[in-house]
């Protein structure tokens, strides 16, 4: 074994550093990346958050979960309403040993949701991140028309406690907003 003057210098940095270098950039920029905002990489995350989050899961474990018509389940679909070519994403919640659990997080699986008991949501980048670092809640983003929504309107406004610490997820998954999701 040499040290890198005695073996010349170049030799030792092509083989051994290079090369070194070559698989922490590929590591950083891949493994260790965070996912786009509302990405399905994101939904995953998002979902795993909702089961860590009390709120949602034993607040809306008392009613708003059993508003399911008898499938088990409720869907939520998301997205960024200025990334024009990004498909939504999905959470499904289910009553799980009587919690509100998220079952499910990703790529759309139901192709329409029923508005009687399902959510979709919709706002900018600007807009999800604003709610997610809790800049406001849902009554002021409804009201200033910087979150849509499609679902049981009588419903959510039942639930703004829960509907908030949902919103605030979107900072509490790490997550870029540079591109939009694929």
């Amino acid at each position: 074994m040499c040290f890198f003057k005695q073996c010349g210098g170049s030799f030792m940095i092509k083989k051994y550093v290079l090369p070194m270098v070559s698989v922490c950039a590929l590591l950083s920029s891949s493994v260790f990346a965070s996912p786009v905002l509302m990405s399905s990489d994101w939904a995953n995350e998002a979902c795993q958050e909702w089961n860590n989050e009390k709120v949602l899961t034993d607040s809306l474990a008392e009613n708003w979960i059993k508003n399911d018509k008898d499938r088990g389940y409720k869907v939520m679909q998301i997205y960024r309403s200025d990334c024009a070519n990004s498909g939504k994403i999905e959470l499904t919640i289910a009553n799980k040993n009587g919690k509100a659990v998220c079952v499910y997080g990703g790529v759309v699986k139901h192709a329409s949701v029923d508005t009687d008991v399902d959510y979709t949501m919709w706002a900018d980048t600007k807009r999800w991140k604003e709610m997610g670092a809790g800049d406001y809640g849902p009554m002021k983003a409804m009201m200033f028309g910087r979150l849509n929504f499609a679902g049981p309107k009588v419903e959510a406004m039942g639930n703004m406690g829960p509907f908030e610490k949902f919103l605030l997820l979107a900072g509490k998954v790490d997550s870029t907003a540079d591109t939009c999701p694929n």
